[in-house]
């Protein structure tokens, strides 16, 4: 009987021994906060979608047990309370545009929240969309633009290209799109 008591007592100190070497691991190594509700996984998954759950995300919006979208990382979010933005227009069609040519579209934007916007980040989807944005906060009810140019080079045909901003919104990235009828300079 006391064998028994023994064996009992060394596999619960075993146990607590690996939780706390896990907890321990992930929260200072990984960044992850095992305590993030399963209800946060972004929409479309679940616990039987063939990965590995043993251990949370570790793309957490900083400060919060908020999911962020794929592709964004914690770095890229300011911290601090976020606010809203709204676009006067979120695509732009150049139409029919020739090859090696500059379009340039202006997006207008407006902070509809209640804390100032700070735009972290604008990028393009590839180099060819090169977006421009304010470095500055703009304050509640305060308006921007983010000028976008379009070069083509010697694309060809239709194309579909997006802007990714990243700020203190919610959700923290907002997407523009262009697109245009790229035609063939002879």
């Amino acid at each position: 009987m006391k064998e028994n008591i023994k064996i009992g007592l060394l596999a619960v100190i075993a146990v607590t021994l690996t939780v706390n070497t896990y907890l321990q691991f992930n929260k200072e190594e990984v960044g992850v906060r095992p305590s993030a509700p399963i209800s946060n996984l972004p929409q479309g998954h679940s616990m039987d979608d063939g990965h590995n759950h043993g251990t949370p995300p570790n793309n957490f919006k900083p400060g919060t047990n908020e999911l962020l979208p794929d592709g964004v990382k914690p770095q890229d979010v300011p911290a601090g309370p976020t606010t809203s933005i709204t676009f006067d227009t979120y695509n732009h069609d150049f139409g029919k545009i020739k090859q090696d040519t500059q379009n340039k579209k202006i997006f207008k934007f407006k902070n509809t929240g209640n804390e100032p916007l700070i735009i972290q980040n604008a990028t393009g989807s590839c180099g060819c969309t090169v977006p421009k944005y304010p470095k500055e906060p703009i304050p509640p009810g305060g308006s921007g633009e983010i000028e976008v140019e379009y070069s083509p080079g010697k694309q060809q045909g239709l194309q579909n290209k997006t802007v990714t901003i990243t700020a203190n919104t919610n959700p923290p990235t907002t997407t523009l799109n262009i697109s245009a009828d790229v035609q063939v300079v002879q």
